[in-house]
This record gives structure tokens, C-alpha cells and sequence, in this order.
């Protein structure tokens, strides 16, 4: 009888942790059609459509103007209100968008998951991808209001070199989100209770971040300490320093983020791996 010779072979991973980048970058079309569905399917059947990403966080500034700045006057650092919440929003919606999205990644596509067989990497991997769009967005929304201010006021904003690691520190927040939320994705899977109690941490998980104040304020040390234990911490202090040039600049917070979102890859990897085994069990 003649052996059948077939073009694709799908078999179970043997190793937890492995990761087939050459399968991924062979699905790379299909990620992009992903891609593309977030973000039409978004804002899709609303009037303002792609303006939400610029109202979304203007309303918001406006609220942190009112409510920290105006009422609880926060302090900014001395920077204008407008470019230091939005500085500080710009880089937390993006990171709390990702999270939210690929933390129901088993969820939301078992029904594609238990018909057709691809990397299920993919899915998070274009969430991450898709919510660029948006920051791109906002994070031109934020340039614009720095210029402003730099051209047209007489403010002086002291960016410095730190500025050209921008790129590097949206890639550990991309990582970090993407860490986070195939870990909770696995949980998710068979503990539904853990979907209501993460939307709940995201909300605090914002005021443990220096988002809408500066760390500088914090003048208790215990605080202090727990607060640089967050490994958004110095990711947001370091782009508020280079950009801005207000906040800390120590380099072993920024190493101990980029070793936080290396270990908590490792680990979401190999839970993901695992689950994604059996998921369509207890789905």
C-alpha cells in the first residue's frame, strides 16, 4: 500500500514552554484578519466611530483636570494637567485594553478554537497588535498637546535622550499585558468567577500606578516601596522622565520590569500551553 505523503502534520507540543515562532510567522495572514476584525468590529454601528479613540481619553483628562487636580489638588509635578494625565493615560489604556482583551481569549473564541486548528497564540498576539492602533491614537493626541505647550506657551518641558526608549517601553507593556492576560485567559477557562474579579482589579490596580499623580508624592516609604514593586511603575516613570523630564530614572526599576514581564511570560506561556490542551473540555 502507498504511504500517504500529507502536507501538514498537527501533533501535541512536547514541551510546555516552546513556543514555535516559525508556526506563527506561517500564520501571520491570519493574525492580521484578526487584527483587522478588533479593530472594525470596535467601534462598529456607532455614529463618531474611530473618533471614540480621541473622546475617550479627552473626556477622561477633563475628569482628572476636575477631580485630582481641581478638588483633591494632586500635584503634577508642575506640569500642565492636560500633558501630564495624558501622558499617564495613554500608556495605562493601552496596557489595561490588552489585558482585558486577551484575558478572554479561551472564551471568547471557543467556537473557533474547537473547528480550525491554528496557533492559539495567535488570538492574544493580534489583541496586543489591534489595541496599537488606538494607542498610536492617543499617544499622537498626547504629542500634539506637547507641542502646544512647547510652541505656543511659555513652558518649558525638559525632554531628554531617555525619550528614544519609548519604543522599548511599549514593548514591555505590551508583554507585561500579554503576560498577564494568557494567564488569566487559562484560568478563566474552568474558574469564571476570576473574568469579574479582574475587571474589578484593573480598576485599582490604576491607582496603585502613578497614572494620575506623580511617585515624587509619595513621601511614605513603606508605600513608596510597595508602589515600585509594580512593574508599571518604572515603565511610566520612565517615559514621564524622558519625555517630560519629571520622575524617576532609576535603571534597576526599569531592569526589574523588564525581568518581571520575562518571568511572567515564561509563566503564562507554559499555563497556556497546558490548558489549551483540554480547554474545549471545560469551556
Amino acid at each position: 500500500m502507498e504511504q500517504e505523503n500529507w502536507t501538514t502534520v498537527i501533533k501535541p507540543k512536547e514541551k510546555l514552554l516552546s513556543v514555535d515562532l516559525k508556526e506563527i510567522w506561517k500564520y501571520r495572514d491570519l493574525m492580521m484578519l484578526f487584527v483587522k476584525r478588533n479593530i472594525i468590529t470596535q467601534y462598529k454601528q456607532t455614529i463618531l466611530g474611530p473618533l471614540w479613540y480621541l473622546i475617550q481619553p479627552l473626556m477622561t483628562t477633563v475628569m482628572y483636570m476636575v477631580v485630582f487636580g481641581g478638588i483633591a489638588k494632586i500635584s503634577t509635578d508642575g506640569l500642565p494637567q492636560p500633558l501630564f494625565y495624558l501622558a499617564g493615560i495613554s500608556f495605562w489604556q493601552y496596557f489595561s485594553d490588552c489585558l482585558n482583551k486577551t484575558s478572554n481569549t479561551f472564551v471568547t473564541n471557543a467556537g473557533i478554537f474547537g473547528k480550525v486548528y491554528f496557533p492559539r497564540l495567535v488570538t492574544p498576539l493580534s489583541d496586543v497588535i489591534s489595541n496599537l492602533v488606538r494607542f498610536g491614537i492617543q499617544f499622537g493626541l498626547f504629542l500634539c498637546v506637547y507641542a502646544y505647550y512647547q510652541l505656543f506657551t511659555d513652558i518649558t518641558i525638559h525632554t531628554n535622550w531617555y525619550a528614544l526608549l519609548v519604543p522599548v517601553l511599549v514593548i514591555m507593556l505590551a508583554g507585561l499585558a500579554l503576560g498577564f492576560g494568557i494567564l488569566f485567559s487559562s484560568m478563566t477557562t474552568k474558574y469564571r468567577d476570576l473574568q469579574l474579579l479582574l475587571s474589578f482589579f484593573v480598576s485599582l490596580w490604576m491607582y496603585a500606578t502613578p497614572v494620575i499623580y506623580p511617585l515624587s508624592t509619595i513621601t511614605n516609604e513603606k508605600i513608596r516601596l510597595a508602589m515600585m514593586l509594580n512593574p508599571l511603575t518604572g515603565i511610566l516613570e520612565f517615559f514621564k522622565y524622558g519625555v517630560l523630564g519629571v520622575g524617576a530614572h532609576d535603571w534597576w526599576m526599569l531592569g526589574y520590569s523588564f525581568g518581571f514581564m520575562v518571568i511572567l511570560l515564561t509563566i503564562g506561556i507554559i499555563i497556556f500551553n497546558k490548558v489549551q490542551r483540554s480547554f474545549m473540555d471545560t469551556v
